[in-house]
């Protein structure tokens, strides 16, 4: 048996199959969740909605993750082949216990993983993922009889309730892109079927993904999408991750709109009907969300919290927030616009609404937004077994620099929040994030001035400076 315990992440769980973690393994981990909704739910038999993605080893990875959940006493769901978000909404409609979604979303092909949740609408948190860790790796496991169901064509219901409620009353022309993901088989019908007339991109299920990762933070996705919205004349560009509940956006003019800036967007519109309403964003996001003017005028709230679905979804959850925003394209609609989970296609749909209500072409819509200069999500190689320590390390660097009184460019620093990681704040807005990547052995660095493409790359030299003095990083992804 072989289960890697660093494939235990903050929110999820992801392995290198079957490098890190073989079908035993696997099996195991679904006696551990098993044993964990029995604790939680106090039911001898409580139920479990699963579904799995597109690659070609998820079938019988879901095989021997249902039969370990079975042995627990678990009842069984299987919806087939689904989208993260599909097994979401399941849980709402199916009125089940617990979901499961076998996916490693965007990651290489190789990798495999979990999405789980028991509170609906909810997935796994530290606490939860430290709990499953500890009753799997020394099997503290529970034993019963359970069964399984295989639930057909629910992938129609999950479709027609998106479809139903979010008809457009004027034609939008789409690229909807996939990069051969799961989500092909999902989105280009449903975007159809609200009323768009779609053109589609690498929209084909093909789980070796030939031509980029399907990852709308990916610039390789990013500038496909782009060439194609320019070719066909499109109003709009949806790229979509391997699991569906993420969305990047290309506007009509081929410029990739950054998804904190397009939840900015979506925000000013909701606040207008939501005054005094609350709004959850990562840290990641654009520092634009604290100084808006719409939404101050509205009475709206900003709260900056952590990266993660995991961390916004709950931050919404406690807050009531009416809606979540992270900058790798999560977002989450609470009542009365969602089930508070993070839908890509919903978040595309939301997007569709925009266009209709300021009857604007997108490219107008952002240009309302102050221009800021901001950098991709960059990830630079280090160990997961260093990287939380490496940023333990930086953040009192930071600190003492701030009392120093370092200038970048010019200027000092002026605030730090720490919630995730570090992200420090220069006098005119400008600022830089340094936070361990929770599902990849990696660091995260974004940076976003107010002023200059120059200060942005004077924030990015300051901290890469930073992170090559450690001597513990390695190649970034990409890089400014």
């Amino acid at each position: 048996m072989k289960i890697n315990p660093n494939g235990f992440r903050e929110y999820d769980a992801r392995w290198l199959y079957e490098k890190d973690i073989d079908l035993e393994g696997i099996t195991d981990l679904g006696k551990g969740l098993g044993s964990q909704i029995i604790k939680h739910t106090h039911k001898k038999n409580p139920s479990i909605v699963v579904g799995h993605d597109y690659r070609s080893y998820s079938e019988n990875i879901k095989k021997a993750f249902v039969n370990g959940l079975i042995s627990t006493g678990c009842n069984v769901g299987d919806i087939g082949l689904s989208l993260s978000p599909t097994v979401y909404f399941s849980q709402f409609n199916l009125n089940s216990d617990a979901i499961a979604m076998i996916t490693a979303s965007h990651n290489e092909n190789g990798w495999t993983g979990v999405k789980m949740g028991i509170k609906k609408g909810l997935t796994h948190a530290p606490e939860e993922m430290s709990e499953l860790k500890d009753i799997t790796l020394n099997k503290r496991f529970i034993k019963g009889q359970g069964s399984l169901k295989n639930i057909k064509n629910f992938k129609s219901v999950y479709m027609n309730n998106l479809i139903e409620n979010n008809k457009i009353g004027k034609k939008i022309k789409a690229v909807v892109a996939c990069g051969n993901g799961t989500a092909g088989v999902f989105a280009p019908e449903i975007l159809r079927g609200i009323g768009c007339e779609v053109i589609e991109l690498d929209c084909e299920l093909d789980w070796s993904f030939p031509k980029y990762n399907p990852n709308p933070e990916d610039l390789k996705m990013l500038h496909a999408i782009s060439k194609a919205v320019k070719n066909s004349n499109a109003d709009i560009g949806f790229g979509f991750d391997g699991d569906g509940d993420r969305c990047g956006i290309i506007d009509d003019k081929g410029n990739e709109i950054f998804s904190d800036k397009v939840g900015l967007l979506i925000a000013r519109n909701l606040s207008k009907n939501h005054k005094e309403s609350k709004f959850v964003v990562d840290v990641k996001s654009t520092g634009l969300f604290s100084k808006d003017k719409t939404l101050s005028e509205n009475g709206c709230k900003t709260i900056y919290w952590k990266t993660g679905h995991s961390h916004i979804k709950r931050k919404v959850n406690i807050e009531n927030a009416i809606a979540g925003f992270e900058k790798s394209g999560h977002f989450f609609f609470n009542k009365p616009l969602g089930y508070g989970y993070d839908d890509g296609i919903n978040s595309a749909i939301q997007v569709c609404h925009l266009l209709v209500n300021q009857n604007k072409k997108m490219s107008e819509i952002v240009k309302e937004l102050p221009v800021t200069y901001q950098s991709p999500t960059m990830a630079p190689f280090c160990k997961d077994e260093e990287k939380y320590s490496v940023v333990d390390e930086l953040v009192e660097e930071i600190k003492n620099l701030k009392k120093k009184d370092l200038k970048i460019d010019g200027q000092a620093i002026s605030e730090i929040l720490t919630v995730n990681g570090i992200r420090f704040t220069l006098e005119d807005g400008s600022w830089g994030l340094i936070r361990a990547s929770s599902n990849k052995p990696s660091l995260v660095v974004v940076v976003e001035s107010m002023t200059s493409d120059q200060r942005k790359k004077e924030i990015f030299n300051f901290i890469d400076s930073l992170l090559e003095k450690t001597g513990k990083i390695g190649d970034y992804d990409q890089k400014l």
